[in-house]
């Protein structure tokens, strides 16, 4: 496998031809068939208009978010919010930028990062005259359990979103029961390796994962993007943070004690 990053884009702005812009920086090395782009949701939100006004970036994580996941206070700093946004990410901040933008304005997510996604795949495939492309769209995030942040899928077209290896059997034979891979986060982290945050390289391209791309036009060729992988609330163990729900929990119990004591005295 191989990863690079193109030079650098100019400033994108507001109605800027995105997929023209991403044709132009990979032509001098081209794409081949079974390439993978990946291009940052920085740049796609700018190209889209996502750019906006923003006095207070509080509110616009507020307005957003859809549900707060957990919440702390810091000193001398606005809180810390670890919240739901639209898209159904659970990102610090509901994803909302405030670097690499003008003063006093702020970057929201793409509207629909798959969507972004689908359109850059089909401009792409034609210009090279490509049957397998893959297109994943990026953002930063932290994780549960760990420190330091990952740059993540929250777009893809034409990629096989994830392996599932379960009904398969390890090295020793075991049969695997679980291990379904999340192979587009996995190339948006190795994607932001060559990119850096700081160079002002947007686009990086991944070669060598034939496997996992797809070929055609349509719903078959684009796949079911990105979205499939944000977790389902039936199955997500930590939908509150620590101290909400020992808060909620606590709540709970005073007002079902209160309630027993009101049917004591009746």
């Amino acid at each position: 496998m191989s990863v690079w990053a193109p030079a650098a884009f100019l400033e994108v702005r507001p109605g800027d031809d995105l997929p023209a812009l991403v044709g132009d920086a990979v032509a001098p090395a081209g794409l081949a068939d079974g390439d993978v782009v990946v291009v940052t949701s920085k740049v796609v939100s700018k190209a889209e208009g996502r750019v906006v006004a923003a006095a207070d970036r509080e509110q616009a994580i507020t307005d957003e978010t859809v549900r707060v996941v957990a919440q702390r206070e810091r000193p001398g700093l606005p809180p810390l919010r670890i919240v739901e946004n639209k898209l159904g990410l659970v990102m610090a901040a509901a994803g909302v930028d405030a670097s690499n933008t003008p003063e006093g304005t702020v970057l929201l997510l793409p509207e629909d990062p798959d969507a972004s996604a689908r359109a850059v795949r089909a401009v792409l495939r034609r210009r090279f005259g490509l049957d397998r492309l893959g297109v994943v769209v990026t953002d930063t995030a932290g994780r549960a359990w760990r420190d330091g942040l990952v740059d993540i899928a929250i777009g893809a077209a034409g990629v096989q979103v994830v392996d599932d290896l379960r009904g398969g059997v390890d090295a020793h034979g075991r049969p695997l029961n679980v291990t379904v891979t999340a192979v587009v986060d996995e190339i948006a982290s190795a994607s932001e390796l060559v990119r850096a945050k700081a160079a002002g390289r947007p686009v990086a391209v991944v070669r060598g994962l034939e496997r996992f791309v797809l070929a055609g036009e349509g719903p078959d060729g684009d796949g079911p993007g990105a979205r499939v992988l944000v977790r389902p609330s039936a199955d997500d163990l930590f939908r509150e943070g620590s101290a909400e729900a020992y808060a909620r929990g606590y709540a709970d119990g005073r007002s079902s004690l209160s309630r027993e004591a009101d049917g004591s005295q009746g």
